[in-house]
């Protein structure tokens, strides 16, 4: 196929930069289609992640469409509700995806390609329908494998549901024309479901990534630490900075900020920046521990800012979310210059990343004890932790960036038009 620009019709549940992880990924992705000259039609959600519900000012219309130079954005209502209600969040991802999926029908006559985006993993069946209305190849992005990820942290417990959303997942991945995913454990999660008579290539491994070119090392010492209390140069701040859920251990986080507590090590101060469901876990012992302080959500803009505070950063999944799931934000602090603390499946993505980049260290799941005794060693050495932040900087300076990220999937659409 000729080098003409395409449309691109994308269904994703965020579409900003300041609000779910996928919505930042989006966000970057398509301003690079967009910069190359291609047309975007984004079918997305009101803003609601934040806060789970509908952001001021956008509140008392079922959809709201934005035109653009490039393309358009249409917003549906995403009927948000805290993901502790697992019914009511079920019921809000089924309207919503029914009214994307229906104006993403009427909208596939106008695109080439169709790119959804799970979870939820129903934006796959919406975008199959698009498809096929459209006779344009389906490419699913697989940001987090679902159910994989809500079985293993008990978050769907009853076998029939999971069944049925199994067969609902291998059936959009058998019906997909490419699935993409983030990492070579999550492309054989996914090849292991395709079955047999499916060719196994169509699952194709394309990162997240940071944009080390506006994510940069910034002094530690800054107004966010401030504003914490911890603007002494002595103090290590220790920070877990991300969504607080289910797939997050973060009683690990409270354990290690009380034994740091008992043994009177008022230096060592720990942060945990974020929301979600496991808020609680961590808001009780905030208020019993001078040592662990609780921050909501910060504004985009003071991302650099925020990633900056810290001497060292967390990453914790629960044991067997390492083939399912990969913390976006592992890139961000290495283009950041901070070192890593990994708490995930050995053989993961985050464990390969940290090999690589020399950026960090990574304990087994789950196991307290382990994490709190590595913890302990990286914060007793300051300067081994500005040396680690120095080489993730490094690495994230020579890995693939926003722009390359983008031209893999035009690369990858070309290919399944011709």
């Amino acid at each position: 196929m000729s080098e003409q620009s395409l449309s691109i019709l994308v269904l994703c549940p965020h579409y900003e930069p300041d609000t779910a992880p996928t919505g930042e990924v989006m966000t970057s992705i398509c301003e690079q289609w967009t910069a190359r000259g291609h047309r975007v039609e984004i079918i997305t959600s009101l803003p609601w992640y934040r806060n789970h519900a509908v952001a001021e000012g956008w509140k008392g219309r079922l959809v709201r469409t934005q035109q653009e130079p490039w393309g358009r954005i249409r917003r549906w209502h995403p009927f948000p509700s805290n993901k502790g209600r697992l019914l009511a969040r079920a019921a809000g991802f089924a309207g919503f995806t029914a009214l994307a999926g229906i104006d993403a029908v009427v909208a596939a006559g106008r695109c080439y390609v169709v790119f959804a985006m799970s979870p939820p993993i129903t934006l796959g069946a919406a975008g199959r329908a698009a498809a096929w209305r459209g006779r344009a190849p389906l490419v699913f992005n697989v940001q987090d494998v679902f159910p994989d990820a809500a079985v293993e942290t008990g978050v769907l417990r009853g076998a029939r549901v999971a069944a049925a959303a199994s067969r609902l997942e291998r059936w959009v991945y058998r019906r997909a024309a490419a699935v993409t995913v983030l990492s070579e454990g999550m492309a054989e999660n996914v090849r292991a479901k395709l079955g047999s008579g499916v060719d196994p290539d169509k699952v194709v491994v394309i990162p997240n990534t940071a944009d080390a070119g506006r994510i940069r090392p910034a002094d530690r010492l800054n107004s966010y630490r401030a504003d914490l209390g911890l603007a002494g140069a002595d103090s290590t701040v220790v920070m877990y900075a991300g969504n607080l859920g289910h797939s997050q251990p973060l009683e690990m986080v409270v354990a290690a900020a009380q034994r740091f507590s008992d043994q009177g090590r008022a230096d060592v101060q720990f942060v945990v920046n974020g929301d979600g469901v496991a808020r609680a876990t961590v808001a009780d012992a905030a208020e019993q521990l001078d040592n662990l302080h609780l921050v909501g959500w910060q504004p985009p803009e003071r991302l650099g800012e925020v990633l900056a505070a810290a001497d060292l950063h967390l990453v914790l999944l629960r044991a067997g979310l390492g083939t399912t799931s990969v913390p976006s934000k592992v890139y961000s602090v290495l283009a950041a210059g901070r070192p890593v603390l990994a708490s995930v499946d050995r053989g993961s993505e985050v464990e390969r990343l940290l090999a690589d980049s020399g950026a960090g260290r990574t304990v087994d799941p789950d196991d307290p004890d382990a994490f709190c005794a590595t913890l302990a060693e990286m914060v007793a050495d300051r300067d081994g932790l500005v040396e680690m932040g120095q080489r993730g900087r490094a690495f994230a300076e020579q890995a693939v960036g926003p722009k390359e990220v983008a031209d893999r999937y035009i690369e990858l659409f070309r290919g399944l038009l011709e």
